[in-house]
């Protein structure tokens, strides 16, 4: 059985920082990308990062470069979302989620998904 857990969210104010964590159990990280992804109320979801730890690929939206850093664990089987200067526009539920992934982490079916943090940032 595939399961994503979020942990790592809060408030914070503009300008600082998480990291999220996203421990993942039933998948492994040769086979499996891992994304994340936010909801902000009365929005669409949107990517925001991936990693496919095994092949050394990472991808960021516009919106993440430059301020997210996203990594994993293998040997504890999570992946972090480093977020630094946040801006309260970043104020949304974020999900992790996993996909069977031949390479990379763009252009597959993201299938398992976690239950959510949220992060709200305050002006």
């Amino acid at each position: 059985e595939v399961q994503l857990v979020e942990s790592g969210g809060g408030l914070v104010q503009a300008g600082g920082s998480l990291r999220l964590s996203c421990a993942a159990s039933g998948v492994t990280f040769d086979d499996y990308a891992i994304g994340w992804f936010r909801q902000a109320p009365g929005k669409e979801r949107e990517g925001v990062s991936c990693i496919k730890s095994s092949d050394g690929i990472t991808y960021y939206t516009d919106s993440a470069k430059g301020r997210f850093t996203i990594s994993s664990d293998n040997a504890k089987n999570t992946v972090y979302l480093q977020m630094n200067n946040l801006k309260p526009e970043d104020t949304a539920v974020y999900y992790c989620a996993a996909a069977a992934s031949d390479y990379g982490c763009i252009g597959y079916d993201y299938d398992y998904w976690g239950q959510g943090t949220q992060v709200t940032v305050s002006s």
